[in-house]
């Protein structure tokens, strides 16, 4: 009984595993295609790919009064006002402080996720729990490089903040308030919802004219790399994702999500950039921390 437990523990972990590396692959395709498309126009295109490739998955691997049953009105909210104004707001808090406030952001969503768990789930902070998340972020900050920077709370990161607990919603809302649809159904009704925020996002700056809303002509180039930032960065990797949150909670899924640069410099060491030793030393670091906050919960 034991082994069995301790073998779904380790798929269901290794579903968050592949959750952020299908996650990071999209990191290199966008700072390529950021050098010709607005930031808006770019995550429109690829939620609105990611959601048609995720509905054709749907429709051939499940039957269709699937779909006509699923609660897409709900489905939409949730992935509109989690998953999308949560994204928002974190491309608000990079144009308007610095790469690095948004990472540092995006490293805290576990803070956030296991305040959500422990507010409404009833959580049990052990000991080994709280040892596990504090090695967490320390390993976190290795990888972010933090040495003795200051780090007071300013609008920017408070902002930031924000962004990562509506993502940490959605992402427990997913399941939570959708608990009778499968993964995919999840998934299509929520990233329909993601698409339909920034659309609405996109005429308003467009309306506005307040800019980032630029495509270019669409060469083969373009193309490849919204293959590989649709369907991997988002598609495969969001799939997982709420696969990976109903299996694990919320709380120890986002931890996952702290690993994700060190995949990001294993891809780009693949395509030729050098190694980065305090990414490998902050991800072992992180590895062990999960291990232990799933040791006797």
């Amino acid at each position: 009984m034991k082994l069995q437990t301790n073998i779904s523990i380790l798929k269901s972990n290794l579903t968050c595993i592949f959750a952020s590396l299908s996650f990071a692959m999209g990191f290199p395709a966008l700072d390529i295609l950021l050098n010709d498309w607005g930031v808006i126009s770019v995550v429109l295109v690829r939620n609105s790919i990611a959601f048609i490739f995720i509905l054709i998955l749907w429709l051939i691997t499940e039957n269709f009064n699937n779909l006509a049953q699923a609660k897409w009105f709900k489905g939409f909210l949730i992935g509109a006002s989690g998953f999308g104004l949560g994204s928002l707001l974190l491309v608000i808090t990079q144009l308007f402080t610095s790469t690095f406030i948004a990472a540092l952001a995006a490293a805290l969503m576990p803070l956030a996720a296991i305040t959500l768990e422990f507010l409404f789930d009833k959580r049990r902070i052990t000991i080994n729990f709280l040892i596990g998340f504090i090695l967490v972020l320390i390993g976190s900050m290795i990888i972010l490089g933090i040495q003795g920077v200051d780090l007071k709370f300013s609008l920017g990161l408070i902002i930031g903040l924000m962004s990562v607990t509506f993502f940490a919603w959605g992402s427990r809302a997913s399941v939570k308030y959708l608990p009778d649809m499968t993964t995919l159904a999840r998934t299509a009704t929520t990233t329909l919802g993601m698409s339909g925020f920034c659309l609405i996002i996109y005429l308003i700056s467009i309306y506005f004219k307040l800019g980032a809303t630029h495509i270019p002509k669409i060469d083969i180039q373009h193309i490849k790399l919204f293959v590989i930032y649709s369907l991997f960065g988002l598609a495969i990797s969001q799939i997982l994702w709420i696969r990976g949150v109903q299996q694990l909670g919320i709380g120890i899924a986002s931890l996952h999500l702290n690993i994700t640069p060190f995949y990001v410099m294993i891809i780009l060491f693949c395509l030729g950039h050098g190694w980065i030793w305090t990414h490998t030393a902050g991800a072992i670091i992180i590895i062990f921390g999960i291990s232990l906050t799933q040791k006797n919960s």
